[in-house]
C-alpha cells in the first residue's frame, strides 16, 4: 500500500496497447482514475465515465472507468473483445459468490492487471477468484486442500481453516502468474510510524455489560443475548458510550491546529465527534455511506476529516495529514491495515502518528492484538475469549 500502484498500473495498460480498457473500481476512485489518465495520457486515449447509460459504441484507444456495483449490472460489457482489464484494490472479488465476482470471473480480457495492498486480508483462501482471473485454472477445493490445513468443525458442522502450508510453493505459483511483491521500506523512503496508545477509563455501564450482558442505556434494555449483539454493545459501551473516551478525543482535537483524520464505525459516533469539532469550531470533511464531502481536507490545514472504516479505509489519498486517530477500531483486518496506509505513501514528507483510543480493561485491547496479527476480530474469537 502507498507504493503509486495507480503509476505501475497505468503504464502497464499502456505497454499492453490494447484497443480497448476496462478499469474497475471502487466508486470514490473513479474521479481520481479519469482524472489520471486524463492527465497523463490525453494523447493515447479516450477517457469514458461508464455508469449511468450504456454506450452503444466504443471508440478504439478508449478506458472505460467504472465501479465495482455498477460493472455487473452493465451486461453488455461481457462483449467486450481485445481489451486490457485492470482492477483497483482487487481484493474486492476475494468472495467469488458475489454477483460482482462472478460478473468479472466471466469477462474475456486479453490482459489483466489487478493491484492491490491486502489481496489477502491475511486469508490465503481468499486469493483463489484473484488467481483465476491470472489464468491460474486450479479448482477452488484443490486449491484449498494443496494450501490450507482444515479441521472438522463438529459445531458448525463443516471443515473450517485453521491454518496455511506449503507456502513457499504457493509463492512460486504467484509469480508465475505475474505477482509482484511489493513493501513501502523496500522501495521508498517513508517517514517513520508513531504509534500511541491513549489509556481512557471505563464506565460503570461497561463492567455492568461485560458481567451480565444486560443494562440500561438511556431508559432502554441493551440485551447481548449472541456472541455478535454482545461484542456489537461491548464495542459501544468501550467507545462512543464512554464520556471518557469522548473528553479524551476532544483534548486531541483542540490540541493541534494540523490536519487530523478520524476513523469510526457506527453512526452514532459520527454524531458525537461531529458534535466535538462543532463545539472547537473546526472545519470537518466527511466520508461515510451517506455523505461524501472532503473540501475541508483539501483546502482547511486545520480541518478533522471524520472517516468511516467502509466507507474511506480503502482508496483515499491523505497524505496531507500525517496523524489518525482511531477513535474506535474495527474488527477487520483488512480495513486496519488499509486505513493505516491513507497517511503513510507517496507524498508524506512527514512522520505519521497513530492515536489509538482505549477504554481500560475492554475488549478494545484484544481487538488491538488480534489486529495487529492481521487477523480478524470475529464473532467465534470473541465467543470462545468470553466463553459465551
Amino acid at each position: 500500500m502507498g507504493l503509486g500502484k495507480t503509476f505501475v498500473g497505468s503504464e502497464k495498460l499502456w505497454e499492453l496497447n490494447t484497443p480497448f480498457n476496462l478499469v474497475i473500481c471502487q466508486k470514490s476512485k473513479i474521479q481520481d482514475w479519469i482524472d489520471h489518465f486524463n492527465e497523463y495520457y490525453s494523447d493515447d486515449y479516450q477517457v469514458i465515465r461508464y455508469s449511468k447509460q450504456p454506450i452503444q459504441t466504443i471508440p478504439e484507444d478508449s478506458i472505460l472507468v467504472v465501479n465495482y456495483e455498477t460493472a455487473w449490472r452493465r451486461p453488455e460489457l461481457l462483449k467486450l473483445r481485445n481489451f486490457t482489464l485492470m482492477l483497483d484494490e482487487s481484493s474486492k472479488i476475494k468472495n467469488e459468490r458475489s454477483n460482482q465476482s462472478k460478473f468479472i470471473l466471466k469477462l474475456k480480457p486479453d490482459n489483466v492487471i489487478l493491484l492491490s495492498g491486502t489481496p489477502t486480508g491475511g486469508k490465503y483462501e481468499e486469493l483463489w477468484s484473484q488467481l483465476h482471473l491470472l489464468g491460474w485454472n486450479i479448482k477452488k477445493k484443490v486449491f484449498l486442500n494443496q494450501y490450507t490445513i482444515q479441521e472438522w468443525d463438529e459445531i458448525m458442522g463443516h471443515f473450517k481453516i485453521v491454518g496455511y502450508q506449503h507456502t513457499d510453493r504457493l509463492i512460486k505459483k504467484l509469480h508465475q502468474h505475474g505477482a509482484v511483491f511489493m513493501k513501502s521500506n523496500e522501495v521508498f523512503d517513508l517517514p517513520k510510524q508513531n504509534e500511541i496508545y491513549i489509556k481512557c477509563k471505563t464506565t460503570t455501564d461497561y463492567k455492568t455489560f461485560a458481567r451480565d450482558h444486560y443494562a440500561i442505556k438511556n431508559d432502554k434494555e441493551i440485551v447481548g443475548d449472541t456472541a455478535a449483539t454482545a461484542k456489537l454493545y461491548l464495542r459501544q459501551f468501550a467507545g462512543v458510550w464512554n464520556k471518557h473516551k469522548l473528553d479524551q478525543v476532544e483534548d486531541l482535537i483542540s490540541s493541534t491546529n494540523d490536519r487530523l483524520i478520524i476513523f469510526y464505525n457506527f453512526k452514532a459516533e459520527y454524531e458525537e465527534l461531529l458534535k466535538i469539532c462543532q463545539k472547537l469550531n473546526k472545519p470537518v470533511s466527511t466520508m461515510n455511506g451517506s455523505l461524501k464531502d472532503m473540501d475541508n481536507y483539501e483546502n482547511k490545514s486545520n480541518s478533522v476529516s471524520l472517516i468511516q472504516y467502509q466507507a474511506g479505509a480503502m482508496g483515499l489519498n491523505l497524505q496531507k495529514a500525517n496523524k489518525i486517530i482511531y477513535f474506535t477500531l474495527t474488527d477487520k483486518s483488512e480495513l486496519f491495515e488499509q486505513s493505516k496506509k491513507r497517511i503513510h505513501r507517496i507524498g508524506q514528507d512527514k512522520p505519521c502518528f497513530y492515536y489509538y483510543l482505549l477504554t481500560d480493561g475492554s475488549v478494545e485491547w484484544r481487538m488491538l492484538e488480534v489486529l495487529k496479527m492481521r487477523k480478524d476480530y470475529t464473532d467465534k474469537l470473541f465467543e470462545k475469549e468470553n466463553n459465551l
